[in-house]
């Protein structure tokens, strides 16, 4: 089963696919940003974000789509709602192609990569770095922070996935 996490943004969308096999065990298939323009009204780097997400679910192929849900700090309201629009499009598009999606709060994805829901970037990368076997640190930061949410899927939804794979 392959697995395509998603960490939202509207200047940096990463994202990270992973399969897992019958056995449990995770490969890392492709990781990388799609950095958006910042010129450009709210509307055409959205569709930016659409058409190269779209070009990633065509290649990759996912079977499940792992976003990180939104939150947002009171003082920060507006980014937000900004991310809020970001994810309406990586919502939208696996509703489009009718791939499951499932959510993950921030600090979920976090304990189930580190065992600490407060981890820092640098945490993430690092448990990244060590449970991919990977042979550098992926950067930038949300890179891994999309692997992580592919792999806090694959965790939360083991027992499903498992059963239902030949």
């Amino acid at each position: 089963m392959r697995i395509l996490g998603i960490d939202p943004g509207l200047r940096i969308t990463g994202y990270g696919c992973v399969s897992v096999n019958r056995s449990g065990e995770l490969a890392v298939i492709e990781a990388g940003v799609i950095r958006i323009p910042t010129t450009g009204n709210l509307g055409q780097r959205l569709h930016y974000l659409h058409q190269e997400l779209e070009s990633a679910l065509e290649e990759l192929k996912p079977d499940l789509m792992s976003v990180e849900s939104l939150f947002s700090h009171p003082e920060r309201a507006a980014t937000g709602i900004r991310m809020g629009h970001a994810r309406g499009v990586i919502l939208l598009s696996a509703a489009a192609r009718s791939i499951e999606l499932v959510e993950h709060p921030p600090a979920e994805v976090k304990k189930a990569l580190t065992g600490n829901g407060r981890a820092d970037k640098r945490q993430m990368q690092l448990a990244i770095t060590q449970q991919c076997n990977l042979a550098e640190v992926p950067e930038p930061p949300d890179v891994a922070d999309a692997l992580a949410v592919a792999m806090c899927a694959a965790r939360r939804l083991e027992g499903h996935i498992l059963t239902q794979l030949t």
